[in-house]
């Protein structure tokens, strides 16, 4: 992988440049930041520029034998350790390294949950287990394939179980001859602080968004790249997940619409006959959300973008536009709705937001729960 490959970081990637020129290689390196800021990528790009014979001032050459094997994460000289769950398949970080090597060669960014999603599992409890770090012992105590570094990249370190942290930590103490760890972490507060005391950090920030608009127009992106970069907040994983799920986000708006629009007109309707025919097309909204077509995450889903819309929509009455994180539709929707989300009702409107949500979660009748949350938005937005 090269510099040039990975998305803004200029900063980090001179610091990085600097110090493999200036031949100060701390063994023990953490990588730490923001998800989806590219620090996998950066850890990469960091071993084969220290490996590349031919490295310019700026990146590796990328044509040599050993950034080719780099390109394609096949060099002996280059390890990974990253969470797993304990399968028939097997037990250690290298009987699941083809899946880790393909998502990583084809997504470039990607997060915990994907990478879980890749090994066809739907728990959170992946973990870096103690046989690992027998294995890691065993791969940096090989002679080295070039005359360059071992590098070990350990993936989301923090899944380590104590056993395997407290042997790491051995291994960070007394490091062999021309190693290098590179620790990428989300939650480095979840490591051992004697890791921590033991490894040089560099800090990835958050991405501009003028380098999240590129990113996503040099993978195909064009009008919404603007909008998509400031919802992200400095993620390019979250503006790429943004972008990957427009679609399922525009059908989101239009029920949240449908939602606002007949809790607040029913409100307002004196004749009883109309009033029913409201009735009608709030229960009609009900059954299409609970339909079992939908499924429970979609709803859950949809339910969690309804409280983004919510705050968002009580931001916009602040008229700060670069605190509001909307897409053009929305916005549009917002500039007349968001007066109606106000100091007295936001915060019971997020409760039963949030409520139903959770009896969603918990297998609830997905129709007396829709149903009652159109109700009790007939009286809020009076409010």
């Amino acid at each position: 992988m090269l510099f040039r490959e990975i998305i803004g970081q200029e900063r980090v990637k001179a610091q990085l440049r600097k110090s493999v020129q200036e031949g100060f290689i701390p063994h023990a390196q953490l990588f730490t930041g923001p998800e989806g800021v590219g620090k996998l990528q950066l850890a990469v790009a960091y071993a084969q520029y220290l490996a590349c014979p031919n490295r310019t001032a700026e990146d590796a050459c990328g044509v040599c034998p050993t950034c080719l094997q780099y390109q394609k994460l096949q060099h002996p000289d280059l390890h990974f350790a990253f969470p797993i769950v304990k399968t028939d398949a097997g037990d250690v970080c290298d009987d699941f390294f083809e899946a880790f090597r393909e998502l990583l060669l084809d997504k470039g960014y990607f997060n915990l949950e994907d990478w879980y999603t890749a090994l066809g599992v739907e728990t959170k409890q992946g973990m870096i287990y103690e046989k690992e770090s027998s294995e890691i012992l065993r791969k940096l105590s090989l002679k080295a394939f070039g005359n360059g570094y071992k590098v070990m990249i350990i993936w989301q370190p923090e899944k380590m179980n104590t056993t395997c942290a407290n042997k790491l930590l051995k291994l960070l103490e007394e490091p062999s001859e021309m190693t290098l760890f590179i620790l990428v972490s989300e939650h480095p507060e979840l490591l051992l602080p004697t890791i921590i005391s033991r490894v040089q950090q560099i800090r990835i920030p958050a991405l501009g968004e003028e380098d999240i608009i590129a990113g996503l127009k040099a993978n195909g992106f064009g009008e919404e790249a603007s909008d998509l970069a400031h919802i992200a907040a400095g993620s390019f994983l979250a503006a790429r997940k943004l972008a990957d799920e427009s679609s399922t986000n525009k059908q989101y708006l239009n029920d949240f619409i449908a939602l606002m629009r007949n809790a607040y007109t029913i409100g307002k309707i004196k004749d009883p006959q109309k009033k029913s025919e409201s009735l009608q097309a709030i229960r009609k909204w009900s059954l299409d959300m609970a339909d079992a077509k939908v499924g429970r995450e979609r709803q859950k889903a949809f339910l969690q973008y309804a409280q983004r819309q919510v705050r968002e929509n009580y931001v916009y009455n602040l008229q700060q536009p670069e605190m509001n994180y909307q897409t053009a539709d929305e916005r549009a929707f917002s500039k007349n709705f968001s007066p109606f989300i106000n100091n007295g009702n936001v915060e019971q409107i997020m409760d039963e937001l949030g409520k139903a949500e959770h009896q969603i979660g918990q297998n609830g009748n997905a129709k007396i729960i829709f149903f009652d949350l159109c109700l009790q938005f007939i009286v809020l937005l009076k409010r």
